[in-house]
């Protein structure tokens, strides 16, 4: 047998060599894209694993801020500052004075209304006296009205006399028995019987409209102080009033603290005028502070009142943990608030997604440990499977 020629053999040697390549490579590719496929599966696995025991059963957002009702101290009263006893990031309480006015007009106007009400009291008892003095003259008066009765009775009967004895001279005349003389003097007792008549009627009308008047006069003053007494006096009343107003603000020219908090924005100098209304600090009562969380509106369809939370500050740290718990949501998202509110009725129009803000509370004593301020940013964790 004729020995092979070595250049035909090292051809086929090749070609075989190139198969046995390919077929390595076309295998560890393989295994390379199953290693990959079940990578993929794994990390798919793995995050609907994850979406389903753990984040879905969280809403979480880093777009959160501490917050608390700040309160404004404002003057009630129009004055000059005299003192300012705190600056900016004090400390206070309720109560601690922070600014006194000059209350000089202040204790003038409380003698003033003291000195009105003692007038006022004093009047309405001149006006009880007076009522006594006003009833004792009716009854003056209805004595003067009786006499006058009397006297016109007395002027009829005198005046019927008159008239009687008048005919019976008239009668004799004719036949002489009766003087010229008598006649003139009987007729002239007439006509003075019937003035006094006449007089005695209007004492009497008089006396009757001095009774009249008198009991006006009683009416109107007894109206003043009807159903009352001196300390019940509308008057009395009305003067013990401006005096507890002169006295209330004489008291606000101190200002005090209305709670417990931090001194910031102070505004006002010794020496300023303020007036009423005029913010002159403001105190955040850091002790009570919230956090208000922006969730997307895609984040919220789990988020209920109540459900617990987890906080994480920037100032502190992931090393401390608040504890807190869902207190609301707020009315609207904050496009909706906004000075210049979205138009999402024209013509170009991009939907954008919409965040709306979550109260949430803080635990008291965690705060006391950790203070915060208003307007630190803070990581939300709302455990929503609660």
């Amino acid at each position: 047998m004729a020995d092979r020629d070595p250049g035909a053999m090292s051809a086929v040697d090749e070609v075989t060599i190139n198969e046995v390549s390919d077929t390595g490579v076309k295998a560890k590719r393989m295994r390379l894209f199953g290693a990959l496929a079940c990578g993929i599966a794994l990390m798919g696995g793995g995050w609907y694993a994850y979406d389903a025991l753990v984040a879905s059963k969280h809403a979480v957002t880093d777009n959160a801020y501490v917050g608390a009702d700040v309160a404004q101290v404002t003057s009630q009263i129009a004055g000059p500052v005299s003192a300012v006893l705190v600056q900016d990031t004090e400390q206070v309480h309720r109560g601690d004075v922070l600014v006194r006015l000059d209350d000089t007009d202040a204790k003038i106007a409380v003698a003033r209304a003291e000195a009105n009400l003692a007038s006022a009291m004093r009047k309405v008892q001149g006006l009880v006296a007076t009522d006594t003095g006003l009833s004792a003259q009716i009854s003056a008066r209805a004595a003067d009205e009786a006499r006058a009765g009397a006297d016109v009775a007395a002027a009829k009967a005198s005046f019927e006399k008159a008239r009687i004895d008048l005919d019976r001279r008239k009668s004799l005349v004719a036949s002489g028995a009766v003087s010229a003389d008598e006649l003139t003097a009987v007729r002239n007792a007439y006509d003075n019987a019937h003035a006094a008549l006449r007089a005695a009627e209007a004492g009497r009308a008089q006396a009757a409209a001095s009774r009249g008047v008198a009991v006006g006069n009683r009416d109107a003053n007894h109206a003043l102080i009807a159903n009352s007494t001196v300390g019940t006096n509308p008057e009395v009343l009305a003067a013990r009033a401006a005096l507890d107003q002169a006295r209330v603000d004489l008291a606000r020219t101190v200002i005090r603290a209305p709670i417990d908090g931090v001194v910031s924005r102070r505004q006002v100098q010794v020496g300023q005028r303020v007036q009423p209304g005029a913010m002159l600090m403001v105190v955040v009562p850091v002790q009570e502070a919230y956090v208000d969380a922006n969730f997307k509106e895609v984040e919220l369809a789990h988020v209920r009142p109540g459900q617990p939370a987890e906080l994480t500050s920037d100032l502190h740290g992931e090393k401390v943990v608040y504890h807190g718990k869902v207190v609301g949501f707020s009315g609207g998202t904050g496009a909706a608030f906004a000075i210049v509110p979205a138009q999402n009725a024209t013509g170009n129009w991009i939907k954008v997604v919409q965040r709306l803000p979550v109260r949430i509370s803080l635990d008291p004593r965690e705060l006391a440990a950790h203070p915060l301020h208003v307007g630190l940013s803070m990581n939300v964790d709302v455990n929503v499977s609660k």
